[in-house]
């Protein structure tokens, strides 16, 4: 009997001695073992699901294997050319491994840190986070590593990236690492490196104190007051409806502001939004109070009823943040808009009997626990109904002189 540790040399999908393998085959196997393609070409499927290209090729007398990258990342043809230039040097009595080695060392932090960010930049939710990603890489590694071998990158350099802005910009300094990080792990998968430089210098850097200012937010005693002194101004009907309505539902700005009139249901009372305007990237329900409707109802009769809910004053184009920002300074309030879901939350610790999960589901905050996650399946819309409804008759308090929407 086998070795239960033996690797298993799987059979291909072809009989063929050259091209036994499919891209078909290589996206979708995930039995683990070893599955031959020719020139001494095999896929390696690990038991993780982890798959990588493998050379087994004879190198001046001496039988080797040549890792040749993730799967994920080198496409079966390009492995194949790959394979098929190491065998015709080797036959030539030349060496590949070396032939590798002098082509990795011409590539530098930065080649490889553009070379990851045109790999990603696809996945990326928008131009802005994308962006981001090589702009605080040219400002704090690239002056200082970016001409180093990728291959020889050491933790001492990534420290010295770090250790000027660990403590001082911390918010920075931890995306930073974990973008120097991520080319690591690309340069890992490719065979370029062992190891990780940006994961082995934990024990080096001294434990940041979070200086990070949370959003200002009114205290929740205060935003009825709010409210009336709002719908007191001679701010424009449909700001001032936006603001109040990302108050009463406890949303984003973004997500009131590019509100679509096909997201609501004015007779069910349910504003769903969809996946891709959501933080979490799943489609959300939204409660209506009656209070919440008639900001709706009101804002269809100034508008044309399709199209933006709050369009701002550019056709096609929603209100702005900083409009919503602006107004609230104005009004004499130093809170920012989204500290009113802080108001909310904060409420509902403290005014209500609602349990921490109903409050998050209305907040539309992701499950970070994984196991907790996974077995949450209801999004709590009934309670959150009622939840809404508490909400909206405790910011009603508006005092006698203010006009309400009819």
């Amino acid at each position: 009997m086998a070795d239960k540790n033996q690797e298993i040399e799987r059979k291909t999908p072809s009989k063929r001695a050259e091209k036994a393998l499919s891209a078909a085959f290589v996206r979708t196997v995930t039995n683990p073992g070893k599955y031959t393609d020719g020139h001494g070409l095999f896929l390696k499927v690990d038991t993780s699901g982890a798959k990588r290209w493998v050379q087994r090729i004879t190198i001046r007398g001496k039988r080797t294997e040549i890792g040749m990258g993730s799967a994920s990342l080198v496409t079966l043809a390009e492995a194949r050319e790959t394979a098929l230039q190491n065998r015709k040097l080797a036959r030539a009595g030349g060496d590949p491994l070396q032939a590798k080695r002098s082509a990795q060392a011409l590539l530098t932090f930065q080649e490889a840190a553009r070379k990851v960010h045109k790999i990603h930049e696809p996945t990326w939710r928008n131009k802005k986070h994308a962006a981001q990603f090589i702009s605080t890489l040219d400002t704090y590694t690239f002056p200082r590593i970016g001409k180093l071998k990728v291959s020889e990158v050491t933790t001492a350099d990534v420290l010295a990236v770090l250790q000027p802005i660990w403590l001082e910009k911390p918010e920075t300094a931890r995306r930073v690492r974990q973008r120097i990080g991520t080319v690591m792990k690309w340069a890992v998968a490719n065979g370029w490196r062992t190891d990780n430089p940006a994961e082995a210098i934990s024990q080096a850097l001294p434990k940041q104190i979070d200086t990070q200012q949370h959003r200002k937010a009114l205290p929740y005693d205060k935003v009825s007051e709010f409210i009336g002194t709002l719908q007191a101004s001679d701010a424009g009907e449909l700001t001032k409806l936006a603001l109040e309505m990302v108050i009463l539902t406890a949303s984003r700005s973004s997500e009131v502001r590019k509100a679509d009139w096909s997201e609501i249901d004015l007779e069910q009372g349910i504003w769903t939004r969809p996946a891709e305007r959501m933080k979490s990237k799943k489609e959300h329900r939204v409660p209506l109070s009656p209070r919440a409707l008639a900001i709706l109802k009101k804002a269809r009769e100034l508008g044309t009823g399709e199209g933006l809910v709050f369009p701002g004053t550019k056709i096609g184009k929603p209100l702005s943040d900083m409009t919503l920002l602006k107004l609230t300074k104005a009004l004499g309030y130093d809170v920012d808009v989204h500290g009113f879901r802080t108001s909310f939350k904060t409420w509902a610790q403290e005014r209500t009997n609602t349990p921490r999960e109903v409050s998050e589901a209305a907040l539309a905050h992701v499950v970070k626990n994984k196991a907790e996650a996974a077995y949450a399946r209801s999004d709590f819309f009934e309670k959150r109904q009622k939840l809404m409804e508490k909400w909206s008759d405790f910011t009603a308090n508006w005092t006698a002189s203010v006009a309400r929407i009819g």
